[in-house]
């Protein structure tokens, strides 16, 4: 057999999958339809990079794709926004025309019932999807997934919440499944999910910078309170000693100076009444703001930057283990398939039959389709098929119209001279130099302005002082 490609309980699944449907291929030819159905699933699970380790068999499969179709996909998102954007127009609702409170209405507060049944409806397409992917996946596998177990926890604590305030009318004091809410997003969101692991990871580390941070505003705090002391009637002292009066004082007071927003508040006191003070803030600026926290930037990036190159790598794991499934099922359509894969191949016109029925960009197609139509009658080896795969990443290319042929010399003079590239540098340098005018345009104009509002006091002192002189 080949080299596994996945974690061991993948790969058995893998084998056992394609042999038995390697049996239900030379059956008949619903099961010919069938293999190709199994690879064309394969192949889309590569292209979106998602697991393998699925319901194949035809019901579970048709519900698979129904599943991660684009209006079922539309139909969560949608429930996922409807829930989240409830929080605008619940009581004490929050929806009104101005956020001055001297000039707002008084807000708009529904009947109860109405926001409930929203929620009702949401929770119910949360409900069919958790229920969809314990199916697919199936029972075993989903008890043994942290986060779709805490998915059906958290819909059974916000159906409670939701009859006990009908039961209520609406009067309950607290709202439990308002806090749920965002979790919604959160399971539903690969990204989110991969954030928080990386933040997970991250922790020990962090608890460890955290608590030597925390040492070095102890020290510093105990040290400051004794080096800053003086008489209570000395006017200096009780300046300096405003920031340094007692411990909470001392503590957030460089608490705050660790990220330099204070400094000079903080400092300036001390350092009026002995410049040697400013050593003290000198030193704990190096240790905490330009040593300590540049150190947890560091520690963030590096896990941060770990954890993607993880994702990055267990993307690609997915779609090599989608497309070599792919490949295995259609070797054993083919009759090819005699544990020996190296041997074998996939016919190109079975290729290009599971090809119509992949959910893909139109462009990819048709680049497959060239690519596979290139090689002709020989056999697409499993090398080839995962280049073929890899046509998806692809981008269109947008060519610029060939140029118009003029017969007038003078317009093919014209059409060189501002098609040359050193043409559109002569336009960037010139928006450049109105960009700078105007900037400048706009500074005179604000001086001579400025001067005509100082002149009115000084002219009207000079057409006063005649009149004066008169009477």
């Amino acid at each position: 057999m080949c080299q596994p490609l996945s974690p061991q309980a993948a790969w058995i699944s893998l084998c056992w999958t394609s042999a038995a449907w390697t049996l239900a291929s030379l059956s008949s030819k619903a099961g010919r339809e069938l293999c190709i159905d199994q690879a064309v699933v394969f192949m889309e699970d590569a292209i979106k990079y998602r697991s393998i380790n699925h319901r194949m068999d035809a019901r579970g499969m048709w519900f698979y794709r129904w599943y991660y179709s684009s209006s079922c996909q539309w139909v969560l998102s949608v429930a996922i926004f409807l829930i989240l954007a409830l929080a605008f127009v619940e009581t004490p609702s929050s929806l009104t025309s101005s956020s001055d409170v001297r000039f707002r209405s008084p807000a708009w507060e529904p009947p109860c019932g109405l926001t409930e049944s929203v929620e009702l409806l949401c929770l119910l397409v949360f409900l069919a999807d958790v229920v969809m992917k314990g199916y697919l996946i199936g029972w075993a596998q989903y008890r043994s997934s942290p986060w779709l177990l805490a998915y059906f926890l958290v819909l059974v604590v916000s159906l409670t919440d939701w009859i006990i305030s009908l039961s209520l009318l609406c009067w309950e004091t607290m709202r439990v499944r308002r806090l749920l809410r965002p979790f919604f997003l959160l399971q539903n969101s690969s990204l989110m999910k991969k954030t928080l692991k990386c933040i997970r990871s991250t922790l020990p580390q962090l608890a460890s910078l955290a608590l030597l941070l925390l040492l070095h505003l102890c020290f510093f705090t105990m040290f400051g309170m004794l080096l800053f002391t003086g008489e209570k009637d000395d006017g200096v002292s009780k300046e300096r000693l405003l920031y340094f009066r007692n411990l909470p004082e001392a503590l957030t007071s460089l608490l705050v100076l660790l990220t330099t927003a204070n400094n000079p508040d903080v400092m300036m006191p001390a350092y009026s009444k002995n410049r040697a003070y400013s050593l003290f803030f000198i030193f704990f600026t190096i240790i905490g703001s330009l040593f300590l926290m540049n150190l947890l930037t560091a520690i963030i990036y590096s896990q941060f930057r770990g954890y993607l190159m993880l994702s990055l790598q267990t993307s690609l794991l997915r779609r090599r283990l989608g497309t070599r499934a792919a490949y295995e099922v259609l070797v054993s359509l083919d009759g090819g398939w005699d544990g020996h894969p190296q041997s074998t191949g996939v016919q190109p016109e079975t290729f290009l039959r599971a090809l119509t029925k992949i959910h893909m960009a139109e462009h990819c197609r048709q680049a497959i389709e060239q690519k596979v139509r290139s090689h002709g009658d020989s056999l697409l080896s499993a090398e080839d098929f995962q280049k073929l795969i890899n046509e998806v990443d692809k981008r269109v290319v947008k060519e610029h119209p060939p140029r118009p042929e003029y017969s007038s010399p003078f317009l093919r003079s014209a059409q060189f001279l501002f098609g040359h590239r050193y043409f559109d540098y002569l336009g960037n340098l010139i928006a450049l130099g109105n960009l700078i005018s105007i900037c400048m345009m706009a500074v005179v104009a604000n001086t001579l302005l400025d001067l005509i509002k100082n002149m009115r006091a000084f002219a009207g002192i000079l057409v006063s002082t005649p009149l004066l002189g008169l009477y």
